[in-house]
């Protein structure tokens, strides 16, 4: 049911089809790399919407350009309110788990400085969570800048923990090893993963070791992967055998976390 739910959201171009009007939850995903926008259909928790901007506002959770973030978000939401005809001033914001407080509600301003009058914050994990339903596992949200886990049991959060390493030092490595600028390792990771996943290996063991140490007393449950860093066919065995832990992956698992935010809107 989560794989249809992300391919679905994924292959979203305008307003869904089939949507008949009536109330709107929205999420925002600031994100490292990229900032996304879901709006979901109140009554069924359903996307309607989905629209994202290449983003270089955040590092490891950390809003370093206010003005650029906040600009970027308005963006989206123009164009969401123009695809709707209204207006939606309710909000939900992600954070990476575990950051300062200060850092958490910095998000929350970006979101009300793009015009959002209520924003309710969610951390990256448990939002997550919401879309996947996982009742017994390791929720692991890589992000462009940090690896965020969650454990559950019977359903319920017993262990939050975050650490730096995701995407970007991913990047950092192809384009070291390749000769390319990060945003040209960027785009050889996503169009050209077999030739980049040799070299991603110790990246990818390296987040597997922020895992390990972030859940040694959860090593009988499988771990469920969030984010858009490890999108890479593969990623997932890697971590399987340096682990011996079983891994679960989806398609679009860059979107697991925006529609969880989304569903922590008001």
């Amino acid at each position: 049911m989560t794989d249809g739910l992300l391919t679905a959201a994924a292959g979203l171009t305008g307003v869904a089809p089939g949507f008949s009007g009536g109330a709107l939850r929205v999420g925002v995903d600031l994100g490292t790399a990229s900032c996304v926008l879901v709006a979901l259909d109140a009554g069924t928790d359903e996307p309607v919407w989905v629209d994202s901007e290449p983003s270089g506002a955040l590092r490891d959770g950390v809003v370093v350009d206010f003005a650029a973030a906040t600009a970027t978000v308005r963006r989206l939401r123009t164009r969401f309110e123009a695809a709707f005809g209204s207006t939606v001033d309710n909000a939900a914001v992600g954070y990476p788990p575990c950051i300062p407080v200060g850092d958490a509600r910095a998000c929350g301003y970006v979101c009300e400085a793009a015009g959002f009058l209520d924003v309710v914050l969610v951390d990256e994990v448990t939002a997550a969570q919401r879309t996947l339903a996982v009742r017994d596992g390791v929720v692991v949200d890589v992000g462009g800048g940090s690896t965020g886990v969650g454990v559950f049991r019977g359903g319920r959060l017993v262990a939050l923990d975050d650490r730096p390493g995701g995407g970007h030092h991913l990047d950092l490595i192809l384009a070291g090893a390749l000769g390319l600028s990060i945003s040209d390792a960027e785009e050889t990771k996503r169009l050209r993963p077999t030739e980049a996943l040799p070299i991603l290996v110790p990246g990818l063991q390296r987040v597997a070791e922020s895992v390990r140490a972030m859940t040694g007393a959860a090593a009988d449950l499988p771990l469920h992967l969030a984010g858009g860093a490890l999108m890479i066919p593969g990623a997932g065995d890697v971590l399987a055998k340096y682990l011996e832990r079983k891994v679960m992956t989806y398609p679009h698992a860059l979107l697991i976390t925006p529609i969880g935010i989304a569903r922590s809107a008001p």
